[in-house]
């Protein structure tokens, strides 16, 4: 059984859960990539795909991106839990087993818990109990500072390392702060990098307590637990978001259907009002309502057809008839106009007035007539010559000047009548009950005698004035009557018109909800049956192992229901000794425990996430010895494609390491006074295979045969598994794809190829490794290579002083275990 990558099974990228993926295999699509790929091929709107790609979260959101595949390259906790000055645990930031022993309350936890809580902010070991239990987070014996979690991070694609900081000001656990300072990117609040949602879908870390819960939690917990593994949060985030909106869009739809049949029982009951009547069709038209009757309505405006009762009073309420104070003064002055032409009549400035006027007359007939000499009143000849026009000129001067009194009167005269009948005005609309005072005061505009003017004038517009006021007072009454009704129901109308004209905006909107909702469900559910199949095998695969001599079978493991709904359960058919039985009736706890870990290791093995790391704490409990054989041959296989790293002071899994021969990196826990924990390596796979060749050169009458091909071979699997290490971390930080190292490691038979790789990462310049081994090493690092390669051959290695070669090939596999380039 091997733990692989395992995001999805699908008819696109078939893979067998059971074995690594080939290299030239197409790599599982990521759910991300997948839902792109699959919104360009399908036949939806538009407005239906952008709500997709909006949900989705595909809009550009200011988060700062991971690029990579994410490992641990070390945690320092100070001040946090049994944890008091820094405590610093530093691992290789590769895959590879990782195991942190040491013994009860020697620090391990915080360390697990401090890596938790620095991505997280919290700790799911401590939700659900009481406030007594998690308020001692602070540690009790170093107080003089903040507590502080660092977590150094390799990222794929930086050549540096990022660092997560959490930090404390308070004593609230709750009340922390954390950031991310990443190489070009400067430094961010977590809460702005793109974690949250992987954090939940592919939770990195899993503690006793988590493994506990995971199977005896309730069926919508357990149910849960596996469909977050699965990776679809997004989509069902998406679904979430998609449905949340459609429903207040169908809740606002509901609110404005009820509203409608007592807005209209309110309206029936103002019949007699126009307004009530045309509100009443404008709400109850077929169809979409008559919007923009109502809104008129509300803002008071008639409608263009109105001429109803309603009308005839607002017309009546608006008129407005002659300004008496104006008619009074003006009329005074036309009377005064008459009075001052009455006083010059028969005086001697009328007399030249008049005499002026004739010898103008006069004066224009001769100039008309040149020719004619006589007068055309006396007929006397010679009389109108040009000394007579000289002359009668001269006198019409004379005559205006004595006459100007009299011509100023006329004009006033004139200007004062005009003034009067330019007071006269024809409103549009005249109320029937005024038409006649009002046409009485219209003709006044043709009487031409001022005398007449000035005495019909004020007499029809006193007439007219007194029946507009009395018009408009009644109607005035009238309508404020009718308002008093129409005002409270006109607000109730206005409320109903706004909410139920954004409900009819919305509906093409509510349509494109429920067909994204109904694509992403459809898709979700898609997904759901084909990453739980290799979910299911995957953790078939791992129970095998982890039960060893168990009599209990697991057939199978489903989700029933869905995320939404309310009955959702894990369903996990076993069988014992062929009988079928229910899991959790039948399994002793440490069946429990080892069926957890099948459930969540898979996760662990998901191409979706961006963690290449998992932190397992305390796994161990209780196992029997079998079981944890098989959990170290799990682990193994998970560790050829992740970071695990495991908590546990149980001495039987580093045992079952070392006693199956498989590589891991052990490191130990110990915790002296005052809280002072040291963290310190115990062996790795390069040290092991150091170990093991240094006590073979200490074996009293070593044979020839282990000295010339024993010896150099486990020196060669030392710098093997060194020019691993710096191969895997030099294509780490190139950002090419992990699947490209695992093939070309493969294909390295050789050692110089797997050297070329660690150098160079091009495993065909095998060429330049001896010179580039000099440059690093010194010259006798070639001597030592090749000795290491005879070992393999028939003649074997000449190694004259076994602990000198040894000594020196691990200076060589320190060098060249690290690549070039500094963190």
């Amino acid at each position: 059984m091997t733990v692989t990558e395992q995001p999805q099974r699908n008819a696109d990228h078939p893979t067998d859960p059971a074995q690594p993926t080939p290299a030239d295999q197409p790599v599982p699509v990521p759910v991300a990539e997948l839902v792109r790929t699959r919104l360009g091929e399908v036949a939806l709107t538009e407005p239906v795909k952008a709500l997709l790609k909006e949900a989705l979260g595909d809009s550009e959101t200011g988060e700062t991106s991971t690029v990579g595949r994410i490992y641990l390259e070390s945690v320092a906790v100070a001040r946090f839990r049994g944890i008091g000055p820094r405590a610093l645990l530093k691992v290789s930031p590769r895959p590879g087993v990782n195991l942190i022993v040491g013994r009860n309350g020697s620090g391990k936890s915080s360390i697990a818990e401090g890596i938790e809580t620095a991505f997280t902010g919290v700790n799911m070991r401590w939700q659900g109990r009481h406030a007594t239990r998690s308020s001692n987070w602070r540690n009790l014996h170093d107080t003089d500072g903040r507590p502080e979690i660092e977590v150094k991070l390799a990222i794929e694609g930086d050549t540096g390392r990022s660092t997560l900081t959490r930090t404390w000001e308070g004593d609230d656990f709750d009340d922390s702060q954390a950031e991310l300072k990443r190489p070009g990117h400067g430094r961010a609040p977590l809460d702005q990098v793109d974690w949250k949602q992987a954090l939940r879908d592919f939770r990195p870390f899993l503690s006793y307590v988590d493994l506990d819960r995971m199977i005896s939690g309730k069926p919508s917990e357990m149910y849960d637990s596996i469909a977050t593994i699965l990776g679809l949060g997004q989509l069902s985030a998406a679904d979430g978001r998609l449905r949340q909106e459609a429903k207040a869009l169908e809740d606002a739809e509901k609110v404005a259907k009820a509203e409608l049949p007592g807005l209209k029982e309110a309206l029936y009951e103002l019949e007699d009002d126009d307004r009530a009547v045309q509100a009443l069709v404008a709400v109850d038209t077929a169809g979409t309502p008559d919007f923009e009757t109502v809104e008129a309505l509300i803002a008071g405006l008639p409608a263009d057809t109105d001429d109803g009762l309603l009308a005839r009073l607002r017309a009546e309420a608006d008129v407005q008839g002659p300004e008496m104070a104006q008619v009074r003064t003006t009329v005074d002055s036309l009377r005064r106009a008459l009075a001052d032409v009455e006083d010059l009549r028969g005086t001697g400035a009328e007399d030249a007035l008049q005499r002026a006027e004739l010898l103008e007359r006069a004066v224009a007939h001769n100039d008309r007539h040149p020719d004619a000499a006589s007068c055309p009143v006396c007929g006397t000849d010679g009389m109108l010559d040009e000394a007579w026009a000289g002359d009668a000129i001269a006198q019409i001067a004379a005559l205006r000047q004595e006459a100007e009194a009299a011509a100023g009167a006329h004009s006033e005269l004139r200007s004062a009548a005009r003034a009067v009948q330019d007071l006269v005005h024809t409103p549009l609309r005249i109320p029937s009950a005024l038409a006649d005072p009002w046409c009485a005061w219209t003709a006044c505009r043709t009487i031409s005698d001022p005398d007449e003017l000035a005495r019909r004038a004020h007499e029809a517009a006193a007439t007219l004035a007194d029946a507009c006021a009395a018009v408009k007072e009644n109607a005035v009454r009238e309508l404020e009557k009718r308002d008093e009704r129409w005002r409270g129901l006109v607000i109730r109308l206005a409320g109903w018109a706004e909410r139920a004209r954004a409900v009819e905006a919305n509906k093409p909107r509510l349509r494109d909800l429920k067909k994204a909702s109904t694509w992403i469900k459809a898709l979700a559910a898609e997904l759901r049956e084909q990453r739980m199949e290799g979910f299911a095998d995957q953790s078939q695969r791992i129970w095998e192992r982890l039960r060893q001599e168990s009599n209990i079978d697991l057939k199978a493991v489903s989700l029933k229901g869905s995320e939404k709904a309310t009955v959702r359960k894990l369903v996990m058919d076993v069988s014992v000794d062929g009988q079928e039985a229910s899991a959790l009736s039948v399994m002793s706890q440490g069946e429990q425990h080892s069926l957890a870990l099948s459930l969540f290791l898979p996760r662990a093995a998901t191409a979706d996430s961006p963690f290449g790391f998992i932190v397992i704490d305390d796994p161990v409990q209780s196992m029997d010895p079998a079981k944890v054989n098989g959990l170290a041959q799990v682990l193994h296989e998970l560790g050829e494609h992740r970071q695990v790293v495991v908590f546990t002071h149980d001495t039987r899994l580093q045992r079952a390491f070392t006693s199956q021969d498989l590589p891991v990196t052990v490191f130990e826990v110990e915790r002296g006074k005052s809280s002072k924990v040291k963290v310190k390596p115990v062996t790795d796979p390069v040290r092991q295979a150091l170990d093991d060749a240094r006590a073979l050169a200490s074996t009293g009458d070593l044979p020839s045969a282990a000295r010339t091909h024993v010896l150099p071979s486990l020196c060669r699997i030392a710098l093997e598994n060194a020019f691993l290490e710096a191969a895997w971390i030099r294509h780490h930080r190139s950002g090419a794809p992990e699947d490209e190292l695992q093939a070309a490691v493969g294909s390295a038979d050789k050692l110089m190829k797997v050297a070329a790789l660690a150098l160079f990462g091009d495993a065909s310049r095998t060429g330049d490794v001896y010179r580039e081994l000099r440059t690093l090493c010194g010259p006798r690092a070639v001597d030592l290579l090749k000795e290491c390669q005879n070992g393999a051959h028939a003649t074997g290695a000449q190694i004259t002083d076994p602990h000198r070669f040894v000594d020196d090939i691990e200076i060589m596999a320190q060098k060249v275990r690290k690549p070039g380039v500094t963190a």
